[in-house]
């Protein structure tokens, strides 16, 4: 009876009969997708109000303004070490088992129909729009959207105006403590629904798109699921290794998430439920609040081995060689595409028509050999950037002594935290302390 109430249970037992219906019924499948952009429009609902009260109350609270930028450097760092070694994964990936090799594919043969949406959006990326979309036209407006970045730059002003304002800004903060609880508890409603919205989006992509149309290009998802995990085990593991906690432990105490991003193909869904496990991890919530959001748009390192893997693939089905020089202007471009995308919806592939528009030295035209698959591919890309994001703000917590170490390793294990210590009491034969 306990197994079947689990929440991992059922969104297991959902991904399962997702899958069933989507082969035995397609068609009917096909009209299941409310359902699962219901559920990912419930939870992004709550993200702006969640990451704002969260960063807020964390920054204020927070006793050593100092180590903020100390705090932003170092993970701004990190993230671009992961993201370099992220895309050359994937370059390694791609000519190691040549999924592309022997296709032959002449480009002018190639129907680019259905890309337009995904070029328009590419067209409209540039490092400058980038960071001037940061700043939102209001301040109340940076919540409409319910994107990230610009909620991320109002909650960090609001927290170092009212720490600031020390006991002026009290009562503030105070409302937005308690708002905080509640939004999280809100959360917590919403997430019941999860096996609902993973049934119906899983349900959906294999009936749209059919689990046969994995067999013509199943070598390249194969290898980008290889390079994915190759990153996750081998990087991330020492990561964690190196900071002395268990990458499998962790990966197993978000195993409920995990399955709502194989679900949604999506990161944002968990944003929330994240932050407040992450804390519960014993990291501080100032931290958790900082790195995390920050990684949601800056270290999409499942984007960044999809990127270079798929730009060498359709090179290769073309019979297109890549120099060196071409080669390695094309990764530098992919570490700013891939930070570009964030927020976009595709965002890997739009992140990858942006990367084809300006190098022009593969096909634009070879995006179509993807668009048909790209939703299965979603899913690693989405997994490994969860997956990653997870660690960095573990490890970047555990190097600033904003996580108790305690506390980390008893949530791993899962065992109880240790019950408090009764009080002491004063008895007939213990005589009162006089000073």
């Amino acid at each position: 009876m306990r197994l079947i109430k689990s929440l991992y249970f059922q969104i297991i037992c959902a991904v399962i009969l997702g899958v069933l219906v989507g082969h035995l019924w397609a068609q009917q499948a096909v009209a299941l997708k409310p359902l699962g952009d219901a559920f990912i429009k419930l939870i992004k609902m709550m993200i702006a109000p969640v990451v704002f009260c969260t960063i807020v109350t964390g920054i204020a609270g927070m006793t050593d303004k100092r180590s903020l930028g100390r705090l932003m450097s170092k993970t701004l760092l990190l993230f671009l070490v992961l993201t370099v070694i992220s895309l050359v994964i994937g370059l390694v990936a791609v000519y190691l088992f040549k999924p592309g090799v022997g296709m032959n594919i002449d480009p002018s043969t190639l129907s680019t129909e259905g890309l337009s949406q995904y070029t328009a959006s590419a067209a409209k990326l540039s490092v400058v729009d980038f960071f001037m979309h940061i700043i939102p036209d209001t301040f109340i407006g940076a919540f409409s959207k319910g994107e990230v970045l610009p909620v991320l730059f109002i909650a960090v002003l609001s927290g170092f105006a009212l720490s600031a304002l020390g006991d002026k800004g009290r009562p503030v903060l105070d409302v937005l403590e308690s708002a905080s609880q509640m939004v999280f508890k809100i959360f917590g409603y919403l997430m019941r629904f999860a096996p609902v919205g993973a049934f119906g989006a899983l349900a959906f992509t294999v009936g749209q798109y059919g689990i046969t149309s994995l067999g013509s290009l199943a070598k390249l998802i194969m290898t980008l699921y290889i390079a994915c995990a190759f990153f996750v085990l081998v990087v991330l593991g020492s990561l964690c290794r190196l900071h002395g906690f268990s990458l499998w432990k962790l990966l197993r105490y978000f195993r409920e998430e995990f399955l709502v991003v194989l679900g949604t193909s999506s990161t944002e869904p968990v944003l929330p439920r994240m932050l407040e496990k992450l804390q519960a991890l014993g990291c501080k919530k100032g931290v958790v609040g900082l790195v995390l959001p920050t990684g949601y748009s800056f270290n999409l390192d499942g984007t960044a081995i999809y990127l270079s893997l798929a730009a060498v693939f359709i090179a290769q089905a073309c019979n297109i060689d890549l120099t060196v020089g071409q080669t390695l202007t094309m990764l530098a471009i992919m570490l700013l595409s891939s930070k570009g995308a964030a927020g976009v919806t595709g965002s890997g592939f739009v992140a990858l028509a942006s990367t084809l528009t300006v190098i022009h030295d593969i096909p634009l035209a070879g995006l179509a050999l993807l668009i048909g698959i790209d939703r299965f591919m979603s899913e690693a890309r989405a997994l490994t950037s969860l997956a990653s994001n997870a660690v960095a703000t573990v490890v970047i917590s555990l190097s600033e002594g904003a996580c108790d170490r305690q506390t980390l390793q008893r949530a791993l294990n899962g065992t109880p935290a240790p019950a408090p210590e009764p009080a002491a009491q004063w008895t007939q034969d213990t005589p009162p302390h006089r000073n």
